[in-house]
C-alpha cells in the first residue's frame, strides 16, 4: 500500500505548518508563503499529513523524499521477523517428532521470532497433566541443546491444555 503525498500546487489548505529540510518546525504560514519558501530553496512542498489542523507540510526534494519512504518501508518489512510463531505438541508425541519440532522452533528463533508452545489436551488426557508437563519439559531440553532460549511466559494451564512463550537469548 503506497501512500500518495500531495506536493506544491496539489495542496488545498489555506494555512500549513511548515517543516524545513533539517526537520525544524518553522511555524504556520499561508500556502502561498510556504510555496514561495520552497521555491526559493529549489525544493518541493510536500504535505505529510492532513489529519491535523493546519496540515503539516515539509520543504524537501520530492524524489529524495520518496526514496526515503521506500527505504523505511523496506526496514519495516525486515523487522517482520518479530512475530509469535506457534509450535503445537501432541499428548502422545514421539521423541523423533519432538526433534523435528525443535528444529523448526530453532529456525523460527534464529529469524528473530518468539515461539508459543502449546499442548492441547483432549478428554482423559486432561487428567494426566504431570505427563503433559514432562513432555513439554523434554521438548525444552531438546531445544535448549540446539539454541539458547529465554522463557517469556511460564508454562500456563489454559482450559484446553498448556501454553508457554519462549524467545532466543
Amino acid at each position: 500500500m503506497e501512500k500518495k503525498f500531495l506536493i506544491n500546487n496539489q495542496i488545498r489548505a489555506n494555512k500549513v505548518r511548515v517543516i524545513d529540510e533539517q526537520g525544524k518546525n518553522l511555524g504556520v504560514f499561508s500556502l502561498e508563503e510556504a510555496l514561495e519558501m520552497a521555491k526559493e530553496r529549489n525544493l518541493d512542498l510536500i504535505q505529510i499529513t492532513e489529519k491535523v489542523d493546519p496540515p503539516v507540510c515539509r520543504i524537501f526534494d520530492y524524489g529524495k523524499f520518496l526514496y526515503q519512504m521506500k527505504k523505511k518501508e523496506k526496514e519495516k518489512r525486515k523487522e517482520k521477523g518479530k512475530e509469535i510463531k506457534g509450535i503445537r505438541l501432541g499428548f502422545n508425541i514421539s521423541e523423533h517428532d519432538m526433534e523435528t519440532r525443535a528444529n523448526q522452533a530453532k529456525e523460527f528463533l534464529e529469524e528473530g521470532n518468539r515461539i508459543q508452545i502449546e499442548m492441547i489436551l483432549k478428554g482423559r488426557e486432561r487428567e494426566l497433566t504431570n505427563f503433559a508437563k514432562e513432555k513439554i519439559k523434554r521438548f525444552l531440553e531438546i531445544l535448549e541443546s540446539k539454541v539458547q532460549i529465554k522463557v517469556e511466559q511460564d508454562l500456563k494451564k489454559v482450559p484446553r491444555g498448556f501454553i508457554m512463550i519462549i524467545s532466543k537469548k
